[in-house]
């Protein structure tokens, strides 16, 4: 009875919370539930019978996990999802809710959950997941989550209570996330790049995060460098070095905003796939879903038709008609993918109109220094022109004069429906608007296009 009078008020309120434009109704109802019912999330995920899937990182987690509920759903699986990125355990317990019956009974087979970086022990330990998806770890919200040291612990102490059946997949090319991974008992599948697109790969970005083995302190040696401080290395001092995936990408082709396509080989399998997600690091989320589900026994063929069927996030990667032209939402909030989305938009323009929208809310992270690590200087000789908007409009405004961009191209509009005026106005013919937010600030635009009617509300997607 306690867990049928969670259930109903979950649903209650996020009922209340769409009817009152207060929200989506995806974090509130599942703090409800768990105040009523504590031991709710566990209970529903036990009754579930294919199990359990998290999936954590910095970058990646909606996308991966909406690649992954593409698969699962061309398998003919129901799945329990928190689609809308709701990645507390609130947000998980708002999802269960939602996919339960008034008597407790699981509409779907198997759960997925995208978790936050800090909540995945907890995740751990209430859902005790057949699978756990590990992505990657930069550094992000510095005032929230402290260096990637500190989540590393917490991950580590993590898959110590993981169960010892369950199935860890990690993305070899990440030295730390593959550190954490190595002493795991039970079945393991890395996946991994085994080649960039770019060529010979790049050197190290200056604000790379692991730059030195973690067994013996020595430096890294790369033979590839594909995202960040992801690719393949060595330790010349103990020989620590990256583990060679059971599911790799190869033949990896970018097509700018349009999307990419790879080969992906597992078990004696090459499984061509294409994605209209665009950038690199979306072709890790796509082998990182596939790797999660041939871990969960899903044919080959069907990973590839739910691959090429997965549509785009909201602000990852999303298509919006501005009424004559369209723009990409990107979704830009660290170093490392804030990097990877600019080369993805000089990858499919010359001389790009961009728009790039800095909040520092909670959820952003208040710490707004990370700018500074961003290679902004790729605009200097191709943005035609910048518009910034946003709670830190002015700090970027600052960080692309020293990026080499003249006061002529860069105009600031601190309100986001001017800005998104503006950058439209200064479009050609054909041209497309790329739009670079902050979480939040993607969030407060997204508000903005709905009003317009352009874009549905995020927990609609």
């Amino acid at each position: 009875m306690r867990d049928a009078a969670a259930i109903a008020a979950a649903r209650l309120a996020a009922s209340l919370s769409r009817l009152t434009r207060m929200g989506g109704g995806t974090t509130l109802p599942g703090r409800i539930a768990t105040v009523i019912s504590p031991g709710l999330v566990a209970g529903l995920s036990s009754r579930l019978a294919r199990g359990v899937v998290l999936i954590s990182g910095t970058n990646g987690k909606t996308t991966t996990a909406r690649s992954l509920a593409g698969i699962l759903e061309a398998a003919g699986l129901a799945v329990v999802h928190n689609r809308a990125g709701a990645n507390l355990l609130s947000g998980i317990a708002t999802a269960l809710a939602r996919g339960a019956t008034l008597r407790g009974r699981m509409r779907g087979e198997v759960g997925l959950f995208e978790v936050d970086e800090a909540t995945l022990p907890a995740a751990v330990e209430a859902t005790r997941p057949c699978v756990v998806v590990l992505l990657n770890l930069f550094r992000d919200q510095l005032d929230r989550y402290g260096e990637i040291d500190l989540i590393a612990e917490r991950w580590r102490r993590a898959l110590a209570a993981l169960p010892s059946e369950s199935t860890l997949v990690y993305n070899a090319d990440d030295p730390m996330v593959a550190d954490l991974c190595r002493d795991h008992a039970g079945p393991v599948r890395a996946f991994g790049l085994e080649e960039a697109p770019h060529g010979e790969g790049r050197a190290l970005e200056h604000a790379a995060d692991a730059r030195y083995c973690y067994r013996c302190g020595r430096p890294y040696e790369y033979t590839l460098v594909t995202l960040g401080h992801m690719g393949h290395y060595r330790c010349p001092g103990c020989g620590a070095a990256r583990a060679t995936p059971q599911v790799c990408a190869r033949e990896v082709r970018l097509r700018g905003a349009d999307g990419s396509s790879a080969t992906l080989v597992a078990d004696g399998s090459a499984i061509p796939v294409s994605t209209v997600l665009p950038g690199l690091y979306n072709v890790y989320d796509v082998t990182a879903a596939a790797a999660a589900a041939l871990a969960l026994g899903i044919a080959p063929a069907t990973v590839a038709s739910g691959i090429a069927a997965t549509a785009p996030a909201f602000g990852r990667g999303e298509r919006v008609d501005l009424g004559g032209c369209e723009a990409l939402m990107l979704l830009a909030k660290n170093p490392a993918g804030f990097n990877e989305v600019l080369r993805t938009v000089l990858l499919a323009e010359a001389s790009p109109v961009v728009l790039i929208a800095i909040n520092d809310l909670i959820a952003d992270g208040r710490d707004i220094s990370w700018l500074w690590d961003v290679d902004f200087e790729m605009l200097r000789d191709s943005a035609r022109a910048v518009v910034v908007t946003g709670l830190r409009a002015e700090d970027m405004a600052l960080r692309l004069k020293y990026a080499g961009l003249s006061a002529e191209r860069v105009s600031v509009e601190h309100e986001g429906d001017t800005a998104l005026d503006r950058a439209r106005r200064l479009l050609r013919e054909g041209e497309r608007l790329y739009i670079l937010p902050t979480y939040t600030a993607m969030l407060h635009l997204r508000a903005t296009l709905t009003r317009r009617g352009a874009v549905r509300g995020f927990w609609k997607e």
